[in-house]
C-alpha cells in the first residue's frame, strides 16, 4: 500500500497526517518528512496516525527518532491515535510511555496538550 503524507499547520502545532502503511518499505519517506520538518524550524510536531492500516518496527524506529530530534532542540513530539491495534502496538512496547499519544488533533494541539495527564 502507498504511504500518503501531508502537512498543514494547526495553531503553533505542525501536523503531519500519515496514512497507507509504514514499513520497512515507506518509513524512509515518512523519517525524510519529519527530518525537513524539524530542520525547517517546526517545533511542536504533531504526527497523525489515524489513517494508518499497519506499522512495523521500522516505523517506531522512525518516530523515535523524530522524538529524540525534537527533544534535542527544545520541541515537543505528540502522535495522534484512536486504532486499537496500533495502541496495542504502542502499549506492548511500553512506547506509549514515550510518546503523548492523544485521541484527536483537538486533543494534540490543544494548549498545555505538549505534557498531557493521561
Amino acid at each position: 500500500m502507498e504511504l500518503s503524507l501531508t502537512t498543514r499547520t494547526i495553531a503553533e502545532h505542525a501536523v503531519l497526517e500519515v496514512g497507507g502503511e509504514v514499513d520497512v518499505y515507506t518509513a524512509p519517506r515518512l523519517r525524510e518528512r519529519l527530518i525537513e520538518m524539524v530542520d525547517g524550524g517546526a517545533r511542536q510536531v504533531v504526527v497523525d496516525l489515524r489513517r494508518v492500516d499497519f506499522l512495523d518496527s521500522t516505523g517506531l524506529g522512525v518516530l523515535v527518532g523524530a522524538l529524540k530530534r525534537l527533544r534535542a532542540v527544545g520541541g515537543t513530539f505528540g502522535l495522534v491515535c484512536d486504532k486499537e491495534p496500533l495502541l496495542k502496538i504502542f502499549r506492548i512496547t511500553a512506547l506509549d510511555q514515550v510518546f503523548p499519544l492523544y485521541p484527536t488533533i483537538d486533543a494534540a494541539t490543544a494548549p498545555g496538550a505538549a505534557n498531557p495527564t493521561a
